[in-house]
């Protein structure tokens, strides 16, 4: 039996919500989509998300870049569209510049199925204009005092040929007038990078900045457990059994004394970079998200989910509810469980409470207060692929606990929450009917039911049951 002890009048330290500070998405034009938006606006409501970022708001599907005999000319309204409708519902862009229009490229290097060009400039200059008439236009439009609130992120994963033919050098060239463009339109504006795949190019990046007089406000990266090339057909299952429980903290916990001064923005997480991964759809990634958002308090400043929609056209869009897409939300608006793993952290407190006991490999707890209201007790059964996992018998003993108003759980795991256990139960339609997606929607709801304790002198003790890559959240509403 494991065996937790919280004491409610313990010291508490931060547990600031970093994973709501920004979410990620598909490329800009995606934005431009009715059922993008529902989804969005459905996520900011019910997880608290501040920004998105995406990929491709200078993508020619945007339409922002030209050239004509007289020279280039620009066009920002398909992005006035995108920014004004995140504004509406109270958030912000985490603006990302890329990818290089056509007439600005050097090359016909393209990725993904939109076809996103990944070649440097042909002028670096007309680059810098490019961006120095963005950033003023998107002054001019919302005003310095807000749009210095927002970042700007120099491309995406340079350290790929993949997404960048430039090399590490073109990259800091391109990152060099980026940034310049940007302060010479006003020194608020926040800028940086290298935004690579795998925790690449900080030392590098840091290094280049300070030597140069470059202007770096931020350190962005990425890092998943396994890192697999994208497409079909990728031993996904295979390649994530080879990481290890808790590798993201490792991970972070290095890359933060790297970043030293500067912010740490990790603006792509997942528990796996490959959007067919069917552990996408199931509870193993709610697991996976409270465990490492527990694990990595206090190590990011942002630290930007990837992403929250199924929704998402690097692939070939796909028809199934289920295809192992990175979503919260599936195309259809179903949310999955990593999307109630989310809304459960988001109704948490900022006070962390620490947490004696346990004796499992796998199954961990966390608690959290929100001021004198409430204390939540987080109990979370996650290994990785393949490995050892069993359901787990649990006491949750709360100290110091006064009296309840009352007491209740929620549950996400195989059982709970788990829609894409109801779609295959009715024969996995790639089509589903409506009525069967309002079935995929009950199957998803978060319930709230009562649980009962029982004290032990002054001791309240809980007993609870957690299956494999489960979740059971303890809500103690206090007196």
């Amino acid at each position: 039996m494991n065996r937790f002890t919280i004491d409610a009048n313990a010291k508490t330290t931060p547990f600031p919500h970093v994973w709501e500070e920004c979410v990620g998405s598909c490329h800009a034009a995606t934005a431009l989509r009715e059922d993008w938006r529902r989804q969005m606006k459905k996520c900011r409501e019910e997880l608290g998300f501040k920004s998105v970022r995406f990929h491709g708001v200078f993508n020619d599907d945007m339409s922002v870049y030209g050239m004509t005999d007289n020279g280039p000319y620009y066009s920002f309204f398909n992005v006035d569209q995108v920014y004004d409708f995140l504004l509406e519902i109270g958030m912000k862009p985490f603006v990302e510049l890329s990818f290089m229009p056509g007439a600005l490229a050097s090359g016909s290097q393209t990725c993904f199925h939109y076809k996103a060009n990944v070649t440097p400039p042909s002028d670096y200059n007309r680059w810098a204009d490019l961006v120095e008439n963005f950033a003023r236009h998107l002054i001019d439009r919302y005003g310095i005092d807000e749009v210095s609130k927002w970042y700007f992120e120099v491309w995406n994963e340079p350290e790929s040929e993949y997404f960048w033919a430039g090399g590490k050098d073109g990259y800091f060239r391109l990152y060099r007038y980026s940034a310049e463009a940007l302060k010479r339109v006003d020194p608020r504006l926040r800028v940086g990078g290298p935004a690579t795949g795998g925790e690449k190019w900080i030392d590098d990046m840091i290094a280049f900045c300070e030597d140069s007089g470059v202007p770096l406000d931020f350190i962005s990266t990425h890092h998943y457990p396994t890192d697999v090339g994208i497409g079909f057909g990728h031993p996904m299952e295979e390649r994530m059994a080879k990481s290890r429980r808790g590798v993201l903290k490792e991970k972070a916990v290095a890359v933060r004394q790297k970043a030293g001064k500067y912010p740490l923005f990790y603006t792509e997480w997942n528990n796996s970079p490959g959007n067919r991964d069917v552990y996408h759809d199931m509870p193993y990634a709610s697991a996976f998200v409270v465990k490492t958002l527990a694990d990595n308090q206090g190590l990011a400043d942002i630290y930007s989910y990837f992403a929250f929609t199924d929704i998402f056209e690097e692939m070939q869009t796909a028809s199934a509810p289920f295809h192992g897409c990175f979503g919260l939300l599936n195309i259809h608006g179903v949310p999955k469980p990593n999307y109630r793993a989310f809304q459960i952290l988001h109704e948490l407190g900022t006070e962390r409470l620490p947490v004696e006991g346990g004796d499992s490999p796998t199954l961990e707890a966390l608690a959290v207060r929100k001021g004198s209201e409430k204390l939540t007790i987080v109990l979370h059964n996650h290994n990785i692929p393949l490995s050892p996992i069993r359901e787990e018998p649990a006491q949750v003993v709360v100290m110091g606990i006064g009296r309840l108003k009352a007491a209740t759980i929620q549950r996400v795991d195989d059982n709970h929450c788990n829609p894409r256990k109801a779609w295959i139960e009715m024969g996995s339609p790639e089509y589903p009917s409506r009525e069967q997606i309002r079935k995929l929607m009950d199957a998803s709801e978060l319930k709230t039911e009562a649980i009962s304790g029982e004290y032990e002198g002054e001791d309240l003790i809980f007993r609870v049951s957690v299956p494999p890559h489960g979740i059971a959240a303890i809500t103690l509403e206090l007196e």
